[in-house]
Parts: C-alpha cells; sequence; structure tokens
C-alpha cells in the first residue's frame, strides 16, 4: 500500500516560531499604534506648516480683553454640544453621551486630514457604527445632519439679511463682476452634478435607496419630539455659538462693527467658503471671514486681527488636545 505524506500548510511552522519568539512581520506590526498616532503625526505637520499664521493669532489674543476671549473660549466649547445633540437627534437609538461628545470634539481634528468636513464625517460614521447602526443607517444619520445644520445655517442669514439689508457692503470689498463670476460657477457646478446623478444608473440606484432610508429614518425621528428637538436645536445652537465667539473676539479687540452685523458676516462667509473645499477651512474660511467684516464696516487691519484671534481660539488652540482625542478613541476602538 502507498502512503502519501501529508502536504505541510505552513502553520505548523508559523506556530513554532511564535513559541520560538518570532512572529510573523504583519503580526510585529503595531497597525492601531500607527493609527493612533498618525493624527497627531498630521496635526504637528499642520501646526509647523502655518506656524506664522499660528503665531501671529497668539500675539493677537494677547492684546485683547481676556475677559471676552474667555467667552470665545466657552461658545467654542458649547458648539460641540450643540453639535453632540444634534448628532442624537438624528438616530432613534441613545447613543453614549460622553463618548458622543468626545467623538465630536475628535471630529475638529479630523478635519485637518480631509476638506469640506469629510473627515468629521468619517468619524461620525466609524462612531456611529462601532454603536451597532448598520452603515445604511448611519450615512442616512449624517445626511440628515448636515440637511438640518444647513438649514438652520442659511434661515438664519436670511432672517439676518431681511432684519439688517444695509449691513454688508460689498460694492467696495468686491467688484460685482468677480460676485457674478461666483454665483455663475457655483450655480454650474450644481447643475453637472444633477445631470450626472441623473445620467449615470447605478448612480441614481444608490441615490434613490439612500433617500428612500433617510426618508423613513427622518419620518421616524420626527414622531419623537425629543429627538425633533435635539435635532433642530442643536443645528440652530451651533452657528449662533459660533458666530457669538466671533462678536466675542471683536469685543475683546473692540472692533467697531455692530454685534449683529458681525454675526450676518460671519454666516456670510462661512457660506461662501462652503463653496471652497480646504482641510480646516484653512484659508477659504480665513480670507472670507476678512472680506465679510470689511464689507460690514470694519478696517482691514481690524478685520485681520480679529479672523486671527478667532481663528486660534476656534481652530488651533483645540488642534492637538482633539488630535490625542482622536487617537484615544482608535485605540479604545470605539472608531
Amino acid at each position: 500500500m502507498r502512503h502519501t505524506m501529508p502536504r505541510p500548510t505552513g502553520r505548523p511552522l508559523e506556530r513554532s516560531a511564535e513559541r520560538a519568539g518570532h512572529r510573523p512581520w504583519h503580526r510585529r506590526l503595531p497597525l492601531r499604534r500607527i493609527l493612533c498616532l498618525l493624527p497627531l503625526l498630521v496635526v504637528g505637520v499642520w501646526v509647523v506648516q502655518h506656524r506664522s499664521l499660528i503665531g501671529s493669532g497668539a500675539r493677537q489674543t494677547l492684546t485683547a480683553d481676556p475677559y471676552w476671549l474667555l467667552t470665545a473660549v466657552a461658545t467654542t466649547g458649547l458648539g460641540w454640544v450643540a453639535v453632540a445633540f444634534a448628532r442624537q437627534g438624528t438616530v432613534l437609538e441613545r447613543l453614549p453621551a460622553r463618548r458622543l461628545f468626545a467623538a465630536q470634539f475628535a471630529a475638529g481634528a479630523a478635519n485637518h486630514l480631509l476638506p469640506s468636513g469629510i473627515g468629521a464625517s468619517a468619524v461620525n460614521i466609524r462612531f456611529m457604527t462601532g454603536c451597532g447602526l448598520p452603515p445604511a443607517r448611519s450615512s442616512a444619520a449624517l445626511a440628515l445632519y448636515v440637511l438640518a445644520e444647513a438649514t438652520t445655517r442659511v434661515g438664519l442669514l436670511l432672517v439676518l439679511l431681511m432684519a439688517f439689508p444695509q449691513a454688508l457692503r460689498l460694492g467696495p470689498v468686491l467688484p460685482a463682476s468677480v460676485s457674478g463670476w461666483v454665483v455663475a460657477g457655483a450655480v454650474a457646478a450644481a447643475g453637472a452634478l444633477v445631470a450626472g446623478v441623473a445620467l449615470v444608473r447605478p448612480v441614481r440606484r444608490l441615490v434613490a435607496t439612500f433617500v428612500r432610508t433617510a426618508l423613513a429614518d427622518a419620518r421616524s425621528l420626527h414622531t419623537r419630539p425629543s429627538r425633533a428637538l435635539a435635532l433642530w436645536g442643536g443645528s440652530l445652537a451651533f452657528p449662533l455659538l459660533q458666530a457669538a465667539g466671533l462678536v466675542a473676539v471683536g469685543l475683546a479687540l473692540e472692533l467697531q462693527v455692530r454685534p449683529a452685523h458681525v454675526m450676518l458676516a460671519y454666516l456670510a462667509a462661512t457660506a461662501v467658503a462652503a463653496v471652497v473645499p480646504s482641510p480646516g477651512g484653512i484659508g477659504s474660511v480665513d480670507a472670507a471671514l476678512v472680506i465679510a467684516l470689511v464689507a460690514a464696516g470694519a478696517a482691514v487691519d481690524s478685520a485681520t486681527s480679529a479672523v486671527l484671534a478667532y481663528r486660534f481660539i476656534t481652530v488651533w488652540l483645540p488642534l492637538i488636545p482633539g488630535a490625542l482625542v482622536l487617537g484615544g478613541l482608535v485605540r479604545s476602538k470605539i472608531i
């Protein structure tokens, strides 16, 4: 009788190597530790690249009224609370409150990895998926939050524009031809996007399925008053708190612009800057805020100082702590 020897699979050798203290390379590689340190590394690169901007903002804050600056810091912290409430309002399930707040704090650092808020969206999708929600419902919750936040932000902007129609004087700041080209470009981009979605059948099916899921979740959420209040209340409070932070910085630096006009300038600037995708809004938000404040009646140097101080408080100051929290959430497998 012929005996055939079993073919070696390689696993016994691998186990014997592990017993001898030699783990395979793919097990020796601390992948999760690398992922934990990655946000801190990227943020460190950002800080080095923008050190002059950070230094200017820090110098501006040192010459300002500390009490109004503390008010700006407080409104920034309350903004993360408002976002956490709004995120909770997008799902029926109860999310862990402390982890939800930590995820929103970490999302600010994640926004410096990818443009247009993609980093924060990725953090929240991973967080909700880790809480047990299916990916389709996590994506629908994200879309509902974006819709609610955009609706309330644009609504506030329209209300302030109607209340103060002469607050922004763009004529001396931007030529009419430039604003016309900006509007035309935005309309053309939106038309191209709609046409592309309509022409590509797989994309159309995917969008239709996603819209059905989002609408079903939205109907269910609005049957729960607590969820609807959290969604719309948090979405309304977030831009108000952000605008209030800029008002506090303006008062700290004695900016000669009415607080209501500063809030209108902030809402208009962030709406325009959203068209230009940049990580953390670096460049686009700063320029739009300076232009809007000048259009509201501030001097160019005063507007630049206020924007530098405001961005230092809201972006650069919480950047390193946010990166540390993000790394901790990754290491704890929360996201």
